[in-house]
């Protein structure tokens, strides 16, 4: 179905992105800044995968970095030239029939909401990922295991005196590095639109109605608040308590840390790489990644894992993966190596879990 966006889409597209963020995806008041400015400068279209021919080409936008860096900075006129530099790339006579988005987070759901605002390109109403993850190969629809794929990425972001753009191509391990390299170099973030793929390949591969999840997820929270959103993901609150330790440190472009709670009788403790990979109670492990781990504030508010602060009361939302809009990519064990060493433990899952998107 084609839909145009509208200002009742961008609250709860926003808030239910935060959720399914699971402590990263972005900062909730940045993306209720892009989507609130993309319909004030046009009309995006969301369209669902049945309206595109399969064989039509469409890229995925994301932002790459830190959500805690210290001088993150992308404007929408870098999200416009990470098109035009991956456009400059593509073999003659191929040209871009939609944009999808990498994940969902507060600044993820809306990605690409900009670009077709300003550009009239439809955004799909799917992600790479139902649900925020750190790495930009995880959010690649598992092209790093097609040989003879060629990652074509293009990126841009900083302030003046940080500024970086280009075009990469290679290998995705490779490309994604450069990207992730250059977002530190910019001071935390940038803009990047990354690896063409057919509209049928996108559909096989990631979690098509994405998009549409997130807003249903956002309208039940939004009228309902934490408990509602738990219901509706199938989950519950595990735990709540005040952060008595915190520690987030940036390592190659990404938050890592942990936070742990003066709980009742828990004995939380959160591990995160941008996102909340484990969740400990009593030295036990009762949620693995990509199990959705989520942090609230007292109030109920969505609180992403680089907010969080020493002293705050928190409350701690888990719901299964098997509840989630999952690809293919958060089945892959060898994905989660440098996210282990990243924290110290083993949690990837087991290769013969089938997706459940």
């Amino acid at each position: 179905m084609k839909r145009k966006l509208t200002i009742d889409d961008v609250k709860a597209a926003v808030m239910g992105g935060a959720i399914l963020g699971g402590g990263g995806g972005g900062i909730i008041e940045a993306g209720e800044r892009a989507a609130s400015l993309a319909l004030q400068v046009g009309t995006p279209e969301l369209w669902s995968v049945d309206e595109f021919d399969p064989q039509g080409l469409s890229v995925t936008v994301a932002l790459v970095g830190a959500p805690a860096a210290p001088h993150p900075f992308v404007q929408p006129r870098h999200l416009m030239r990470t098109l035009e530099l991956l456009q400059r790339e593509l073999p003659q006579g191929q040209r871009l029939v939609a944009m999808h988005t990498n994940e969902n987070g507060a600044e993820t759901t809306v990605n690409g909401w900009l670009h077709a605002a300003l550009c009239g390109l439809p955004v799909i109403d799917l992600a790479c990922n139902g649900r925020a993850h750190p790495s930009s190969i995880m959010g690649a629809l598992g092209l790093h295991t097609e040989d003879d794929y060629v990652s074509i990425q293009g990126y841009a972001g900083g302030a003046p005196e940080r500024y970086i753009e280009g075009a990469a191509r290679g290998r995705l391990e490779a490309t994604s590095a450069v990207v992730r390299r250059a977002s530190i170099d910019a001071g935390g973030l940038v803009a990047v639109a990354r690896n063409p793929v057919t509209v049928e390949y996108a559909q096989q591969h990631g979690a098509p109605g994405a998009i549409s999840f997130a807003i249903a997820l956002g309208k039940a929270y939004l009228e309902g608040g934490m408990e509602a959103a738990a219901r509706h993901l199938k989950g519950r609150v595990v735990a709540e308590g005040t952060v008595r330790r915190y520690r987030c440190e940036q390592r190659e472009g990404l938050d890592v840390g942990i936070v742990e709670l003066d709980d009742d009788d828990g004995a939380t403790t959160l591990h995160f790489v941008n996102e909340y990979m484990v969740l400990e109670q009593q030295g036990r492990a009762i949620a693995r990644f990509p199990d959705l781990v989520m942090t609230f504030a007292e109030d109920g508010y969505p609180l992403v894992s680089a907010r969080v602060v020493e002293g705050q009361r928190i409350r701690v939302l888990h719901a299964p993966g098997s509840n989630l809009l999952l690809s293919r990519t958060m089945f892959m064990p060898e994905l989660y190596l440098p996210l282990e060493q990243a924290i110290g433990q083993a949690f990837a899952p087991k290769a013969s879990v089938a997706a459940h998107a």
